[in-house]
Protein backbone atom coordinates (compact mmCIF):
# COMPACT_ATOMS: atom_id res chain seq x y z
CA UNK A 1 0.00 0.00 0.00
CA UNK A 2 2.89 2.67 0.89
CA UNK A 3 4.79 1.84 -2.49
CA UNK A 4 1.60 2.32 -4.35
CA UNK A 5 1.03 5.53 -2.51
CA UNK A 6 5.00 6.57 -3.56
CA UNK A 7 3.98 5.79 -6.89
CA UNK A 8 0.83 7.95 -7.20
CA UNK A 9 2.87 10.95 -5.28
CA UNK A 10 6.03 10.82 -7.74
CA UNK A 11 3.84 10.34 -10.83
CA UNK A 12 1.77 13.20 -9.85
CA UNK A 13 4.70 15.68 -9.36
CA UNK A 14 6.32 14.34 -12.40
CA UNK A 15 2.84 15.38 -14.00
CA UNK A 16 2.57 18.17 -12.76
CA UNK A 17 6.44 19.54 -13.38
CA UNK A 18 5.95 18.82 -17.15
CA UNK A 19 2.49 20.27 -17.70
CA UNK A 20 4.34 23.19 -16.00
CA UNK A 21 6.57 23.59 -18.42
CA UNK A 22 5.08 21.82 -21.52
CA UNK A 23 2.11 23.41 -20.81
CA UNK A 24 -0.55 21.60 -22.67
CA UNK A 25 -3.95 23.66 -21.46
CA UNK A 26 -2.50 27.03 -22.05
CA UNK A 27 -3.16 27.12 -26.17
CA UNK A 28 -6.38 25.70 -25.59
CA UNK A 29 -7.63 27.91 -23.22
CA UNK A 30 -6.49 31.25 -25.41
CA UNK A 31 -8.17 30.34 -27.91
CA UNK A 32 -11.27 29.98 -25.93
CA UNK A 33 -10.76 33.19 -24.65
CA UNK A 34 -10.37 34.58 -27.82
CA UNK A 35 -13.44 33.21 -29.00
CA UNK A 36 -15.22 34.51 -25.70
CA UNK A 37 -13.92 38.06 -26.44
CA UNK A 38 -14.93 38.22 -29.79
CA UNK A 39 -18.43 37.31 -28.47
CA UNK A 40 -18.79 39.99 -26.08
CA UNK A 41 -17.06 42.37 -28.70
CA UNK A 42 -19.75 41.53 -31.38
CA UNK A 43 -22.51 41.64 -28.65
CA UNK A 44 -20.80 45.30 -27.54
CA UNK A 45 -20.66 47.02 -31.17
CA UNK A 46 -24.40 45.30 -31.61
CA UNK A 47 -25.48 47.12 -28.51
CA UNK A 48 -23.95 50.01 -29.43
CA UNK A 49 -25.68 49.94 -33.33
CA UNK A 50 -28.76 49.52 -31.92
CA UNK A 51 -28.44 52.26 -28.84
CA UNK A 52 -27.66 54.44 -32.09
CA UNK A 53 -30.56 53.42 -34.73
CA UNK A 54 -33.26 53.37 -31.34
CA UNK A 55 -32.24 57.16 -30.52
CA UNK A 56 -32.90 58.10 -34.04
CA UNK A 57 -36.15 56.23 -34.32
CA UNK A 58 -36.93 58.10 -30.89
CA UNK A 59 -36.07 61.54 -32.58
CA UNK A 60 -38.77 60.44 -35.97
CA UNK A 61 -41.50 62.30 -36.25
CA UNK A 62 -44.39 61.14 -38.57
CA UNK A 63 -46.34 64.05 -40.19
CA UNK A 64 -49.92 63.22 -41.80
CA UNK A 65 -52.65 65.96 -42.87
CA UNK A 66 -55.86 64.09 -43.25
CA UNK A 67 -58.35 66.79 -45.15
CA UNK A 68 -55.46 69.81 -44.55
CA UNK A 69 -55.34 69.34 -40.38
CA UNK A 70 -51.53 68.83 -39.82
CA UNK A 71 -51.24 65.89 -37.17
CA UNK A 72 -47.54 64.43 -35.98
CA UNK A 73 -46.18 62.18 -33.56
CA UNK A 74 -43.27 59.96 -32.44
CA UNK A 75 -44.16 56.40 -32.93
CA UNK A 76 -40.05 55.94 -31.79
CA UNK A 77 -41.19 56.40 -28.62
CA UNK A 78 -42.11 53.43 -27.86
CA UNK A 79 -38.78 51.76 -27.80
CA UNK A 80 -37.37 54.08 -24.94
CA UNK A 81 -37.80 51.55 -22.19
CA UNK A 82 -35.52 49.24 -24.71
CA UNK A 83 -33.13 51.82 -25.07
CA UNK A 84 -32.12 52.10 -21.27
CA UNK A 85 -32.04 48.44 -21.48
CA UNK A 86 -29.89 48.48 -24.42
CA UNK A 87 -27.42 50.64 -22.93
CA UNK A 88 -27.22 48.57 -19.61
CA UNK A 89 -26.60 45.71 -21.95
CA UNK A 90 -23.51 47.43 -23.95
CA UNK A 91 -22.08 48.27 -20.38
CA UNK A 92 -22.18 44.63 -19.05
CA UNK A 93 -20.76 43.93 -22.58
CA UNK A 94 -17.89 46.05 -22.08
CA UNK A 95 -17.26 44.78 -18.70
CA UNK A 96 -17.45 41.02 -20.59
CA UNK A 97 -14.98 41.93 -22.66
CA UNK A 98 -12.57 43.11 -20.01
CA UNK A 99 -13.47 40.35 -18.09
CA UNK A 100 -11.91 38.10 -21.14
CA UNK A 101 -9.18 40.23 -21.46
CA UNK A 102 -8.14 39.83 -17.83
CA UNK A 103 -8.22 36.18 -18.33
CA UNK A 104 -5.68 36.47 -21.44
CA UNK A 105 -3.35 38.32 -19.03
CA UNK A 106 -3.54 35.53 -16.33
CA UNK A 107 -2.50 32.48 -18.73
CA UNK A 108 -0.30 34.24 -19.65
CA UNK A 109 1.25 35.57 -16.03
CA UNK A 110 1.04 31.88 -14.70
CA UNK A 111 3.07 30.44 -18.20
CA UNK A 112 5.65 32.82 -17.38
CA UNK A 113 8.53 30.89 -17.15
CA UNK A 114 9.64 31.86 -13.16
CA UNK A 115 6.23 30.44 -11.92
CA UNK A 116 7.34 27.68 -13.69
CA UNK A 117 10.52 27.02 -12.06
CA UNK A 118 8.86 27.87 -8.44
CA UNK A 119 6.61 25.18 -8.93
CA UNK A 120 8.75 22.52 -9.74
CA UNK A 121 10.95 23.55 -6.84
CA UNK A 122 8.26 23.26 -4.30
CA UNK A 123 6.76 20.02 -6.19
CA UNK A 124 10.58 18.20 -5.97
CA UNK A 125 10.64 19.48 -1.90
CA UNK A 126 7.35 18.47 -1.38
CA UNK A 127 7.92 14.84 -2.91
CA UNK A 128 11.72 14.67 -1.57
CA UNK A 129 9.84 14.95 2.07
CA UNK A 130 6.97 12.70 1.64
CA UNK A 131 9.54 10.34 0.14
CA UNK A 132 11.59 10.57 3.04
CA UNK A 133 8.82 9.96 5.04
CA UNK A 134 9.14 13.25 6.44
CA UNK A 135 6.37 15.59 7.80
CA UNK A 136 5.83 18.21 5.41
CA UNK A 137 6.07 21.79 6.91
CA UNK A 138 2.42 23.18 6.12
CA UNK A 139 4.41 26.27 4.75
CA UNK A 140 5.35 24.48 1.61
CA UNK A 141 1.91 22.54 1.38
CA UNK A 142 0.70 26.26 1.13
CA UNK A 143 3.46 27.47 -1.57
CA UNK A 144 2.42 24.66 -3.65
CA UNK A 145 -0.92 25.23 -3.61
CA UNK A 146 -0.72 28.77 -4.75
CA UNK A 147 1.75 28.00 -7.08
CA UNK A 148 -0.43 25.68 -8.60
CA UNK A 149 -3.68 27.61 -8.77
CA UNK A 150 -1.32 30.69 -9.93
CA UNK A 151 -0.11 27.84 -12.87
CA UNK A 152 -3.16 26.05 -13.87
CA UNK A 153 -6.24 27.48 -12.43
CA UNK A 154 -7.40 30.03 -15.06
CA UNK A 155 -6.54 27.69 -18.26
CA UNK A 156 -8.42 24.40 -16.37
CA UNK A 157 -11.17 27.08 -15.44
CA UNK A 158 -10.94 28.59 -19.01
CA UNK A 159 -11.62 25.25 -20.43
CA UNK A 160 -14.73 24.00 -17.80
CA UNK A 161 -16.45 27.07 -18.54
CA UNK A 162 -16.58 26.73 -22.29
CA UNK A 163 -17.57 22.47 -22.32
CA UNK A 164 -20.15 23.79 -19.95
CA UNK A 165 -21.07 27.32 -22.62
CA UNK A 166 -20.92 24.78 -25.81
CA UNK A 167 -23.02 22.33 -24.35
CA UNK A 168 -25.73 24.34 -22.40
CA UNK A 169 -25.23 28.15 -23.55
CA UNK A 170 -24.10 28.48 -27.60
CA UNK A 171 -27.24 27.85 -29.26
CA UNK A 172 -29.34 30.52 -26.93
CA UNK A 173 -26.62 33.00 -27.37
CA UNK A 174 -26.76 32.54 -31.21
CA UNK A 175 -30.30 32.56 -31.08
CA UNK A 176 -30.86 35.98 -29.42
CA UNK A 177 -27.70 37.36 -31.03
CA UNK A 178 -29.48 37.21 -34.73
CA UNK A 179 -32.36 38.19 -33.71
CA UNK A 180 -30.93 41.20 -31.65
CA UNK A 181 -29.70 41.93 -35.61
CA UNK A 182 -33.16 41.58 -36.30
CA UNK A 183 -34.34 44.09 -34.32
CA UNK A 184 -31.86 46.63 -35.00
CA UNK A 185 -32.87 46.40 -38.62
CA UNK A 186 -36.60 46.85 -37.79
CA UNK A 187 -36.09 50.28 -35.66
CA UNK A 188 -33.98 51.13 -38.50
CA UNK A 189 -36.95 51.02 -40.73
CA UNK A 190 -38.58 54.09 -39.14
CA UNK A 191 -36.75 56.89 -41.01
CA UNK A 192 -37.19 60.87 -40.41
CA UNK A 193 -40.78 62.05 -42.29
CA UNK A 194 -39.75 64.70 -45.16
CA UNK A 195 -42.05 67.34 -45.01
CA UNK A 196 -44.83 67.36 -47.54
CA UNK A 197 -45.11 70.14 -50.15
CA UNK A 198 -48.56 71.96 -49.93
CA UNK A 199 -51.66 69.78 -51.29
CA UNK A 200 -53.40 71.17 -54.09
CA UNK A 201 -55.33 68.26 -54.89
CA UNK A 202 -58.90 66.77 -55.03
CA UNK A 203 -60.53 65.94 -51.86
CA UNK A 204 -60.74 61.96 -52.94
CA UNK A 205 -57.09 62.02 -54.16
CA UNK A 206 -56.23 63.53 -50.50
CA UNK A 207 -58.44 60.90 -48.32
CA UNK A 208 -56.47 58.03 -50.78
CA UNK A 209 -52.81 59.96 -50.40
CA UNK A 210 -53.92 60.24 -46.23
CA UNK A 211 -54.59 56.89 -45.94
CA UNK A 212 -52.28 54.92 -47.53
CA UNK A 213 -49.71 56.80 -45.49
CA UNK A 214 -50.96 56.48 -42.10
CA UNK A 215 -51.76 52.87 -42.75
CA UNK A 216 -48.28 52.47 -43.43
CA UNK A 217 -47.25 54.34 -40.06
CA UNK A 218 -49.91 51.85 -38.15
CA UNK A 219 -47.92 48.80 -39.51
CA UNK A 220 -44.32 50.65 -38.64
CA UNK A 221 -45.48 51.37 -34.84
CA UNK A 222 -46.54 47.47 -34.85
CA UNK A 223 -43.22 46.30 -36.47
CA UNK A 224 -41.49 48.53 -33.32
CA UNK A 225 -43.83 46.97 -30.89
CA UNK A 226 -42.82 44.17 -31.95
CA UNK A 227 -39.20 44.13 -32.34
CA UNK A 228 -39.05 45.79 -28.79
CA UNK A 229 -40.70 43.38 -27.20
CA UNK A 230 -38.46 40.70 -29.17
CA UNK A 231 -35.13 42.74 -28.19
CA UNK A 232 -35.76 42.83 -24.64
CA UNK A 233 -36.35 39.21 -24.18
CA UNK A 234 -33.20 38.36 -25.84
CA UNK A 235 -31.28 41.09 -24.49
CA UNK A 236 -32.30 39.69 -21.35
CA UNK A 237 -31.36 35.77 -22.12
CA UNK A 238 -27.40 37.73 -23.20
CA UNK A 239 -27.25 39.16 -20.05
CA UNK A 240 -27.86 35.37 -18.36
CA UNK A 241 -25.65 33.89 -20.69
CA UNK A 242 -22.46 36.63 -20.37
CA UNK A 243 -23.07 36.90 -16.30
CA UNK A 244 -23.02 32.90 -16.65
CA UNK A 245 -19.82 32.38 -18.49
CA UNK A 246 -17.45 35.26 -17.54
CA UNK A 247 -18.67 35.34 -13.67
CA UNK A 248 -20.83 32.36 -12.03
CA UNK A 249 -19.38 29.31 -14.02
CA UNK A 250 -15.63 30.57 -13.75
CA UNK A 251 -16.26 31.47 -9.59
CA UNK A 252 -17.72 27.87 -8.89
CA UNK A 253 -15.17 25.92 -11.08
CA UNK A 254 -12.22 27.78 -9.39
CA UNK A 255 -14.01 27.40 -6.01
CA UNK A 256 -14.00 23.65 -6.54
CA UNK A 257 -10.77 23.49 -8.12
CA UNK A 258 -9.01 25.03 -4.99
CA UNK A 259 -11.13 22.96 -2.72
CA UNK A 260 -9.65 19.95 -4.59
CA UNK A 261 -5.94 21.11 -4.62
CA UNK A 262 -6.08 22.03 -0.59
CA UNK A 263 -7.35 18.56 0.03
CA UNK A 264 -5.07 16.96 -1.82
CA UNK A 265 -2.33 18.63 -1.04
CA UNK A 266 -2.53 20.96 2.34
CA UNK A 267 -4.63 18.64 4.87
CA UNK A 268 -2.86 15.78 6.70
CA UNK A 269 -4.83 13.06 8.10
CA UNK A 270 -7.57 13.71 5.79
CA UNK A 271 -6.98 11.05 2.89
CA UNK A 272 -5.35 12.13 -0.38
CA UNK A 273 -1.80 12.41 -1.28
CA UNK A 274 -0.34 14.56 2.04
CA UNK A 275 0.63 12.55 5.03
CA UNK A 276 3.12 12.56 7.45
CA UNK A 277 5.59 9.94 8.40
CA UNK A 278 4.10 9.18 11.75
CA UNK A 279 0.63 8.50 9.42
CA UNK A 280 2.65 6.48 6.91
CA UNK A 281 4.14 4.15 9.16
CA UNK A 282 1.07 3.66 11.30
CA UNK A 283 -1.07 2.77 7.94
CA UNK A 284 1.89 0.40 7.86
Amino acid sequence: MLIARRALVAFTMAAVTACAWLAPLDAPAMRQVDAGLKRALVSFATARLLNAVISVAQGTEASVQPFGVGVTFTPGQILDPVNDLVEQFSHLMLAASVAFGIQKALISIGSYWPVSLALSAAALGWWWLHLRRARVPPWLSRLLVILLMLRFAVPVVTLGSDLLWQKFLAADYAASQQLIDSATGQAGQLNPAVAAAPDKRGLVESMKDWLAKNGDVGKQVENLKHAAEQATEHIIKLIVIFVLQTLVIPLLLLWALYAFVRQVFERPGRGGLVYGGASASSSL
